[in-house]
């Protein structure tokens, strides 16, 4: 069914109350993603200053500290190839407004899949009834914020047919079929998502975004005799349609034949504490997960992370420098302003080894009494923002690969990751490892497979004995969860050597 984006939402109201409301038509415009006009935005949801400061004053009704507005306008699309035949071709269109009030501690918040007047501000009485003292507001002056531009690209997804798309996905798929004649099943995806996001908050604060997100990649299955084994390639970035290239299909293909070849030769390692050498890039996984969200300022503010209480500390060897970005260009973890409105910033979490900043939202930096590090994020209107990684990274080390690798007798390195469990609290952790080496006698030698590593991010960190020069980004499809929301995020490491982990692997 083809619909354009006035038909479409003329026939997906919302329903509300047993009423089912329709909603506004949006405007399409494939240079507004350029535009530094916060009229713009305002015509695009089709709302007024003058409603916005009678949305924020009900909100601010009862007494509240505080109160913002998140509007969002979100198309997504999907393209999936199997056995050689597209089997997903599929669009979606959500919007709406999330009306947030904070009185102490305290949050209320509700949401509106309507922008008419009347929907909004029953949204925001019900928010701002967690305050129960009657008060006045006045709204002052709009203050227009003009956000940063992090992520500028050329063609609009929404300027792109799907017979424009599908050409890649089987690209992708004749490519990979080509390299190898073990390759029995080739499953390619093109994912692409456009937002807009206005934001307007009792401060008198409106700001503004345009968020373009696309992901590609294929997951490749291959058989040898009847052994089967199978390997995932995929980018993503906040790009436009001129980043699908053949350059991009080859470099794909070829990464995800030779990253399910090279299991068919894998074993597993002896079990027991080992020495592991985490690969660049894609290891991060583990800085993330196991590492990352103890950083994270709630879990500190709750005193539920192991680090609440070592701000200004030594946590790691004087090398170790860890970062949390939101700055960096077409980054698939990057903001031009968070969720909140707040400016994004490179943020040292650990500086010198030492613990430097935790992850802020607005709630967490009033606590602490410091800057919102632009870490406020949401899943969408319709879920409150929490404190959220963006791109967190190491910085490269002082010391060489080569000599890392040199350094371990009887080690495990390790490159590809699938999945893993996490503790956020205390920081164990449990990471299910795809594919790596077997380090002996300062030398890479069988290919291994398969296995769990088991630790603790903290006590990891304080581990790491040596950090390479040769930091890289994994610019995967990488999707964070947190507090049932699920939001975009990268990660990077050099090559690095941690003391000691637990291996899982085969008995003596």
């Amino acid at each position: 069914m083809n619909l354009n984006r006035r038909n479409f939402l003329k026939t997906s109201g919302a329903a509300v109350a047993g009423t089912i409301i329709l909603p506004p038509f949006f405007k399409s415009c494939s240079k507004l993603q350029l535009s530094t006009d916060v009229k713009n935005y305002l015509d695009h949801f089709e709302i007024s200053t003058e409603v916005l400061g009678k949305v924020i004053s009900e909100a601010m009704s009862k007494g509240g500290d505080y109160a913002d507005l998140f509007f969002e306008h979100k198309i997504s699309n999907n393209i999936g190839l199997q056995d050689g035949k597209v089997n997903i071709a599929s669009s979606n269109i959500d919007y709406g407004v999330g009306i947030r009030v904070l009185k102490g501690d305290q949050t209320g918040f509700a949401y509106s899949e309507s922008l008419e007047a009347s929907s909004m501000l029953d949204a925001a009485k019900l928010a701002a009834s967690i305050a129960t003292n009657p008060a006045s507001f006045s709204k002052g002056s709009i203050n227009e914020k003009i956000p940063a531009d992090y992520y500028r690209i050329s063609r609009s997804w929404e300027d792109v047919s799907v017979k424009d798309k599908v050409p890649f996905v089987q690209k992708i798929n004749d490519r990979i079929f080509s390299m190898d004649d073990k390759v029995v099943k080739v499953n390619a995806s093109l994912n692409d998502e456009t937002s807009y996001v206005l934001f307007y908050n009792s401060e008198g604060m409106l700001g503004y975004d345009y968020r373009p997100l696309t992901s590609f990649g294929a997951v490749c299955i291959m058989q040898k005799g009847k052994q089967i084994e199978n390997s995932y390639s995929a980018r993503s970035y906040r790009k436009g349609f001129e980043w699908l290239t053949d350059d991009l299909v080859e470099e794909l293909a070829r990464e995800a034949v030779d990253n399910t070849n090279i299991l068919f030769e894998a074993t597993k390692p002896r079990a027991g504490e080992l020495p592991v050498i985490l690969g660049a890039g894609g290891s991060g996984i583990l800085l993330h997960e196991a590492i990352g969200h103890t950083f994270e300022a709630d879990f500190n503010r709750k005193g539920t992370s192991i680090f609440s209480d070592k701000m200004g500390m030594k946590v790691a060897e004087n090398f170790i420098n860890i970062i949390d970005d939101g700055t960096l260009e077409n980054n698939r973890g990057s903001l031009n302003i968070d969720d909140e409105g707040n400016d994004v910033k490179k943020t040292y979490l650990v500086e010198d080894g030492i613990l430097n900043s935790y992850i802020h939202d607005r709630i967490s930096a009033n606590h602490y009494g410091v800057e919102p590090t632009g870490n406020g994020r949401r899943q969408s209107f319709r879920h409150i923002p929490l404190p959220r990684m963006r791109s967190t990274y190491m910085e490269p080390g002082p010391h060489k690969r080569e000599d890392i690798i040199a350094e371990v007798d009887y080690g495990v390195y390790v490159d590809n990751f699938s999945n893993g469990q996490v503790k956020i609290g205390a920081g164990n952790f449990t990471f299910f490892v795809k594919s790596g080496y077997l380090v002996e006698k300062g030398r890479l030698t069988q290919p291994i497979k398969d296995i769990n590593i088991i630790g603790n991010g903290p006590q990891a960190l304080a581990d790491i004995t040596m950090a390479a020069d040769d930091y890289k980004t994994d610019n995967g499809t990488w999707t964070c969860g947190k507090g049932g929301q699920s939001v975009p995020v990268t990660m990077g490491l050099p090559t690095v050597l941690v003391r000691k982990l637990t291996v899982g692997g085969v008995n003596a």
